[in-house]
């Protein structure tokens, strides 16, 4: 069987406002952290734009409170788990503190984003992305003569920034590692293209579609319902089942 008939999709939707603020703001840290090596503009300007946006959506909320709500009830979670037969009360026990230090680390750390905000070489770049073209070595001088020195000066440096970030990407990863594992995926039918079904206050759904349709989801819904719709790649030619095999969690 060749790989694309073998190969499933997964998409994610959020299913309130909490949750899609996350799911940014994990995809914008997920950017950051596995960045390569910023050799010259071209390298640079995606990091520094990336650095831009999880400044906007951290401007937009409390990102710190409502994390910790969420630590805390997760720690509740786990405590109605403590002591069930069947389940692993060590590991119950080792999540209980994973937990405990996250929200202990992020309640202690400095206001989110603040130390990138306040960098000048930061603020300089952030000014100017919203120009066409605006980066060049006659708009930013700065920028231009940081990337002419020597590579692990600016690898310091990037090190640094992203240190400011660890409590609240530890946070988020544990949180979102705990929520995506709520429920486990299983198989469902889409009949013409469409599928509904009640969320129970959950928060995040999860999709795995085959690749051989080359289908994608359009998500409407909150958290007590929702609705999928499917949608081809090829709006002119591309055909819709009548039934659609795909893995479902709501979590």
């Amino acid at each position: 069987m060749s790989e694309i008939y073998s190969t499933t999709v997964l998409f994610e939707h959020p299913l309130n406002e909490k949750m899609r603020t996350w799911l940014r703001l994990e995809f914008l840290l997920q950017q950051l952290y596995n960045c390569s090596e910023l050799v010259d503009i071209s390298s640079a300007l995606p990091f520094f734009r990336t650095v831009a946006d999880l400044l906007d959506v951290l401007e937009r909320g409390d990102v710190r409170t409502e994390m910790l709500k969420e630590l805390d009830r997760q720690q509740q979670k786990m405590l109605q788990w403590d002591g069930v037969p069947g389940v692993d009360s060590e590991r119950v026990r080792t999540l209980r503190n994973n937990l405990k230090q996250c929200a202990a680390v992020l309640m202690s750390a400095p206001r989110l984003g603040q130390a990138l905000r306040e960098d000048r070489l930061i603020a300089s770049v952030r000014q100017r992305l919203s120009i066409p073209g605006g980066c060049c070595s006659f708009d930013l001088p700065g920028l231009h003569i940081w990337l002419h020195l020597p590579q692990t000066h600016r690898n310091g440096q990037i090190n640094t920034w992203l240190k400011t970030l660890d409590p609240l990407n530890a946070a988020l990863t544990l949180t979102l590692d705990l929520v995506r594992h709520t429920e486990p995926f299983k198989n469902q039918i889409s009949l013409n293209g469409f599928f509904q079904d009640n969320a129970e206050d959950a928060d995040l759904l999860r999709m795995r579609i085959p690749l051989v349709y080359q289908l994608y989801p359009q998500v409407s819904g909150h958290k007590t319902r929702y609705a999928i719709r499917f949608l081809s790649l090829d709006s002119e030619n591309g055909v819709i089942p009548n039934r659609l095999p795909f893995e479902l969690a709501c979590c």
